[in-house]
């Protein structure tokens, strides 16, 4: 070997490939995430309807909800508030904060939920308990248009810091509620700003066909929970009106709307292709139930509405397909 190659390779950059050792990898099997999934294969979906793409609208009804210190909390609510970004949190009662949730519950609900009775479209309603039990015109407007209840947890708030036994009393909270409500407990779970216990807090309860704390995939999937599958129907933050309250997310009804179009654009055309996959929408009263955003949804709508092999879904029917088509292993 020449002294100009020898050079080369003491300065060379490092090899991105991993080593390998007796002709094993040295990947670490044991890491308890899994950067894996379906890989370049994901199994097929087998949409009624031979449909390309599944399409969940999920509306989430948190207003009630939120941080108050009417309900203990050491402040307002600074999450999500539509027309502060950023918001901050007050020790005392926030009026402007107050009004803007309560907007969702008032006016924008009733915009949304025109719009998609009008078009037989069906809706999944996250619910948080507290929300639910205090707008029964809701409750009775849910149960009337036959929309499947996930829990969306007691409070709206995060749970990242929670004990375990606090969130496990909450999480029996939340259902009992929404039981008494509907006549019937819910079958999803998503609290959204979860725990590293929320999970097995959902399998040691029981009760759920599938959970909702996930953004990891375009399919359902099964986890193993101690020794049971536990199915995931991933959600998202991205194809989800709660851009329109990020620095960096939608600016205008436009935006939202042609974001949402290349989404589904992208995942028909992969379902025509042989991989149908499924599409999440995630709405809130308070920000897409504003006129000028509600009428990018409109158009949105009838879009996914102008194509033929689309399943128009409640989330609540794509996981009990799921647990047919592919079952726990």
């Amino acid at each position: 070997m020449s002294e100009r190659s020898e050079r080369e390779m003491d300065t060379a950059e490092p090899s991105l490939v991993p080593e390998r050792s007796g002709g094993m990898s040295d990947f670490d099997l044991n890491y308890p995430r899994d950067m894996v999934g379906y890989g370049p294969n994901p199994p097929h979906p087998h949409w009624p309807g031979d449909a390309n793409i599944a399409v969940n609208f999920v509306l989430n009804y948190e207003e009630g909800g939120e941080n108050n210190p009417l309900d203990g909390d050491e402040g307002s609510e600074a999450f999500l508030t539509p027309d502060i970004v950023p918001g901050a949190a007050f020790p005392n009662r926030h009026q402007s904060v107050e009004t803007m949730y309560e907007y969702g519950s008032r006016a924008g609900l009733w915009r949304v939920l025109r719009l998609f009775e009008q078009r037989d479209i069906p809706l999944t309603i996250f619910g948080v308990a507290r929300a639910l039990e205090r707008n029964p015109e809701a409750v009775a407007a849910f149960k009337r248009l036959g929309y499947d209840i996930c829990s969306h947890g007691l409070r709206w708030f995060t749970y990242q810091l929670v004990d375990k036994e606090t969130e496990r009393a909450h999480m029996e909270e939340a259902v009992r509620i929404i039981t008494k409500l509907f006549g019937e407990a819910p079958k999803g779970w998503y609290t959204g700003r979860d725990s590293p216990n929320t999970r097995d807090l959902v399998v040691e309860h029981g009760g759920f066909v599938y959970d909702s704390d996930s953004y990891g995939d375009d399919l359902p999937y099964w986890v193993k929970v101690g020794d049971q599958n536990q199915l995931v129907l991933p959600y998202t933050l991205e194809t989800n009106d709660m851009r329109f309250s990020s620095p960096a997310g939608f600016a205008n009804g436009e935006e939202f709307f042609s974001y949402l179009k290349d989404a589904f654009d992208v995942l028909y055309a992969e379902g025509a292709a042989g991989a149908p996959k499924m599409l999440s929408v995630g709405l809130h009263c308070r920000i897409i139930g504003k006129p000028a955003r509600a009428k990018s949804l409109e158009r949105f709508l009838d879009y996914v509405q102008s194509h033929e092999k689309v399943w128009l879904a409640r989330r609540i029917d794509i996981a009990e397909h799921w647990c047919t088509v592919h079952p726990a292993p």
